[in-house]
C-alpha cells in the first residue's frame, strides 16, 4: 500500500467534444465495453496499484456518477480507502465553476487533509489504458522529483490536442508546449535518436514526440506552493511555469493508451476491444477493471449469427447478426436485426410486461432494437427505443446533423439516451 499517496481524478469539464453522449451524464460516467463506465478505468489503475484513497473532481451532470461510485467502490473499515466526489460548490471564499484542472485542484484543497509529505497523484478521468501507478510515484520518489509528468512516445502525425514535452536523456524535462500546432515547434521537440535507443518498440524510420498523458505526481509542498497563483490549467499555466524552478521528471510510458476525448476516439476504442487481439484486455484477473456488480443473467443468443462481438450480461439477442460490435448490459436486439460496427449501450432496467402493455397503448416501441432493422455505425445509448424495420447509419451526412433523437458527430450517428426512433425510420 501507499498511504502517502492521494489521487485526484479529473473528471473533466462539460465533455463538449464527446457530445452528446455528455448530454445528460458527466465524461467520467460515459458507458464503455458493455458494462463498465470511463471512470472506473483510473479508479481501477489506482486500486490495482495499492492506491485506495481516492477523489473525483467533477461538476456537470453528475447524478448517475454519484449513483455509480457509491454502489461499485465499498471500502471495509480496516483498509482507510474510499473514492470521494468533490464537485464544485459555492463557499465563503468564491461561487465559481472549476474554471481548468488547476484550479478544480486548487478549490479542493481544503478537502485532501494532506499531510507535509504526502504526495498527490493527479489522474485523468477519460483515458483507456492500464498501468502500474505504484511505478510513476517509485520513480518520482528515486529520482528525488518533485513533480513527475507520464509521457507516451507518439508519432508526430498523432500529437493533435496533447501537450509535448523534450526530456534530457536523464528523463529531466527541459522543454513543454501546450497543444503546439505549428509544424516547427513540433518537429523542434522530436525525441533524439539516443533516447529513442532505448525505448525498442518505437521504429526506427520514423518520428516520435513525448506527450502529456496528464498523469501527474506532485510533492504536497510542490503542489501547494504551484497552486498559490491564479493559474487555472495544468498543462498550460503551471507546468510551462515551473520549468526550470523545480526539478521534473517524465516517466515513459510504453503500453496501449488512448486518450477518450471524441466520440470518434471513444467508437474507435469501443469497437477495437471486440477485436481477435484487442489493444486494451479487460481479461487480465491479475489487474481487473472493477465496476458496479449487477448480479445479472448470462446473455442469451438465439439462431444469430455473431462475428467479433462483445455481449454483455443479461442482454437477448434472438435471430440476428452481430459483426464488431458491442451489445451492453440488458440489450434487446429482435429477429433479422443486423449490427455493423454498433456501440449499444444497454439498459438500466428490464422492462416488465406491464411495461411493454403501456409501450403498445402509447404506440411507442420497446427498449432496445426491433425487428428487421439494419444499424451501421452507431453508438445507440442507454435506454433508447428503436421500432421495427428501421436503417440508420452516417453515411451521407453532415457532422453535427440532428434528426430527433439521433444525431452525427465525427462521422458516427448516435441515438441519444432515452431516445425514441420510431417503425420504419430510415436515415
Amino acid at each position: 500500500m501507499n498511504p502517502n499517496v492521494l489521487c485526484v481524478i479529473m473528471g473533466g469539464g462539460r465533455g463538449t467534444r464527446l457530445s452528446p453522449l455528455t448530454k445528460l451524464r458527466c465524461k467520467p460516467a460515459v458507458p464503455l465495453a458493455g458494462k463498465f463506465r470511463l471512470v472506473d478505468i483510473p479508479i481501477s489503475n489506482c486500486l490495482n496499484s495499492g492506491i485506495n484513497k481516492i477523489f473525483v473532481l467533477t461538476q456537470f451532470n453528475t447524478a448517475s456518477l454519484h449513483r455509480h461510485i457509491q454502489e461499485s467502490y465499498k471500502f471495509d473499515p480496516f483498509g482507510g480507502g474510499f473514492v470521494d466526489i468533490l464537485s464544485a460548490e459555492q463557499t465563503e471564499k468564491g461561487d465559481a465553476w472549476y474554471q481548468g484542472t488547476a484550479d478544480a485542484v486548487r478549490q479542493n484543497l481544503h478537502h485532501f487533509g494532506a499531510r507535509d509529505n504526502d504526495l498527490f497523484l493527479i489522474v485523468s478521468g477519460d483515458q483507456l489504458y492500464r498501468m502500474d501507478l505504484n511505478e510513476v510515484i517509485q520513480q518520482h520518489i528515486r529520482t528525488g522529483a518533485q513533480v513527475t509528468i507520464a509521457a507516451k512516445a507518439l508519432p508526430l502525425n498523432a500529437l493533435e490536442g496533447l501537450g509535448l514535452m523534450r526530456v534530457d536523456d536523464d528523463y529531466s524535462i527541459k522543454e513543454f508546449a501546450e497543444k503546439p500546432k505549428d509544424p516547427k515547434v513540433i518537429q523542434s521537440l522530436a525525441i533524439s535518436d539516443a533516447l529513442k535507443g532505448t525505448m525498442p518498440k518505437l521504429d526506427a524510420g520514423s518520428q516520435y514526440a513525448l506527450a502529456n498523458m496528464g498523469i501527474y505526481v506532485f510533492n504536497r509542498s510542490t503542489l501547494f506552493k504551484a497552486l498559490d497563483s491564479d493559474h487555472a490549467d495544468f498543462g498550460k499555466e503551471v507546468i510551462p511555469g515551473m520549468l526550470g524552478r523545480v526539478k521534473m521528471s517524465a516517466y515513459i510510458y510504453d503500453g496501449y493508451w488512448e486518450d477518450i476525448g471524441t466520440v470518434r476516439s471513444f467508437f474507435d476504442a469501443n469497437l477495437a476491444l471486440a477485436d481477435t487481439n484487442p489493444p486494451f484486455d479487460f481479461y487480465d484477473a491479475r489487474r481487473p477493471i472493477y465496476t458496479h456488480a449487477r448480479y445479472l443473467p448470462a446473455a442469451r443468443v438465439r439462431d444469430s449469427e455473431v462475428g467479433s462481438a462483445i455481449i454483455a450480461d443479461g442482454a437477448t439477442v434472438n435471430g440476428c447478426k452481430v459483426v464488431r460490435s458491442i451489445v451492453g448490459v440488458r440489450s434487446r436486439v429482435d429477429a433479422g436485426t443486423t449490427l455493423d460496427n454498433v456501440v449499444m449501450m444497454g439498459a438500466d432496467y428490464f422492462e416488465s410486461e406491464d411495461n411493454r402493455r403501456e409501450n403498445r397503448n402509447r404506440k411507442r416501441p420497446d427498449i432496445g432494437i426491433g425487428k428487421n432493422c439494419k444499424i451501421r455505425n452507431a453508438i445507440i445509448d442507454k435506454n433508447a427505443r428503436i421500432g421495427d424495420d428501421v436503417e440508420l447509419s452516417p453515411e451521407g451526412k453532415p457532422d453535427l446533423y440532428q434528426n430527433g433523437d439521433i444525431y452525427v458527430r465525427d462521422g458516427v450517428l448516435i441515438v441519444l439516451k432515452d431516445g425514441v426512433v420510431p417503425s420504419g425510420t430510415k436515415i
